[in-house]
């Protein structure tokens, strides 16, 4: 990861957390302070996960979306080769550009879905990702704690498949991202999701910054 010389931050937390809405504040928030963030295709832009790619949408609409639910495995497995195809055809292209990305969801999302909640194991999904990641983790992971019934209700509009397995799940999930925050504590930042969004926005902008300016030799290169 020598010729890595952006910042990857992903933002987190259980389904209805508000980290879409809060993703792409803190985009909007950094290219105002005139930071390259984005893909360079689309500058400014959240880049989702699964997703960024067009294997790893076909893979976001089956995961979602699909006729039936995957075994625990088959879906930690589908994440990860959708985000496998997202490092190697888009982050470390872009880190190594020196973009600034702003992930909708990462691997700490099936270290809390699949590891933890699905019971599979932390490690064990860490190490099937591990070939795909080559070596990248995120800067910085701000996860976003909500009571995951609250979660639920902000939710809104038809459930995809996950969000339609309901609170025992989302609770199990949200439990999932405190071990992780505990595991990670050099990279993953718990952010109260519970306040007004403006609030959480400047909180989250806060955070990422620092992020930033704590990798400014490698920004400034």
């Amino acid at each position: 990861m020598s010729e890595r010389s952006g910042v990857l931050i992903a933002l987190e937390g259980c389904d209805g957390c508000g980290k879409s809405t809060q993703a792409a504040l803190l985009c909007a928030r950094l290219a105002a302070c005139g930071l390259p963030v984005g893909p360079s295709s689309a500058p400014g832009a959240v880049i989702r996960e699964p997703g960024g790619t067009a294997a790893g949408e076909a893979v976001r609409d089956l995961l979602l979306h699909g006729p039936e639910a995957p075994a625990p495995w088959t879906e930690a497995l589908l994440y990860a080769a959708a985000r496998a195809e997202l490092v190697e055809r888009v982050l470390l292209p872009e880190l190594g550009a020196g973009r600034i990305l702003v992930l909708d969801r990462f691997i700490d999302s099936s270290l809390a879905y699949q590891g933890f909640a699905r019971g599979l194991g932390i490690d064990a999904v860490l190490a099937v990702n591990g070939p795909g990641l080559r070596g990248l983790l995120p800067d910085l992971t701000i996860v976003l704690d909500v009571d995951p019934l609250v979660g639920l209700a902000r939710a809104g509009g038809a459930p995809d498949r996950i969000e339609a397995e309901g609170l025992d799940l989302q609770q199990r999930v949200a439990a999932g991202f405190a071990v992780v925050a505990r595991r990670f504590p050099e990279r993953v930042r718990l952010i109260d999701g519970f306040r007004d969004i403006d609030i959480v926005a400047v909180d989250v902008a806060a955070a990422a910054l620092e992020a930033v300016a704590d990798a400014g030799l490698r920004l400034g290169g």
